[in-house]
């Protein structure tokens, strides 16, 4: 299973989330913005993780995060085989969230 960090204010997050739903059993969405515990193992896991180490550097947050049952870490959503938002194969927030077919 897939660990995906990430928060419902991030159109880059929420992108990723809506291609997850229902996928349970290959993904876990954990919302850094929930509660505390969330919000902590995110940053233990930014604080130690060299992959986190140009984000940081240019005042980005690194979400969404990718943590794969082998332990890598990855921000790429193509690495979990999702699509990012603004690729070009994606489509807008917009009409994803009205129901865009292909989206």
């Amino acid at each position: 299973m897939i660990k995906i960090y990430g928060m419902p204010t991030c159109p880059y997050c929420d992108y990723v989330h809506e291609q997850v739903k229902g996928r349970k059993d290959e993904f876990e969405y954990i919302n850094i913005g929930e509660n505390i515990r969330n919000m902590s193992a995110f940053m233990r896991l930014r604080d130690t993780n060299p992959v986190f180490d140009h984000l940081k550097a240019i005042g980005d947050v690194g979400i969404p995060a990718f943590v794969f049952e082998d332990g890598r870490v990855s921000v790429d959503p193509a690495d979990a085989g999702l699509i990012e938002y603004g690729a070009p194969a994606a489509c807008s927030l917009e009409d994803h969230k009205s129901g865009l077919k292909g989206c």
